[in-house]
């Protein structure tokens, strides 16, 4: 294991967490609609 890896695993997790509050911005009102 390298430890220069271990810095990119917060961002990459504010990312992951980034992108999920987006697509659930755009999808919810999508789906409230839908219904």
């Amino acid at each position: 294991m390298k430890k220069d890896r271990e810095g990119l695993t917060f961002i990459e997790l504010m990312l992951v967490v980034a992108i999920i509050g987006i697509l659930a911005a755009i999808l919810l009102p999508a789906l409230a609609q839908a219904y």
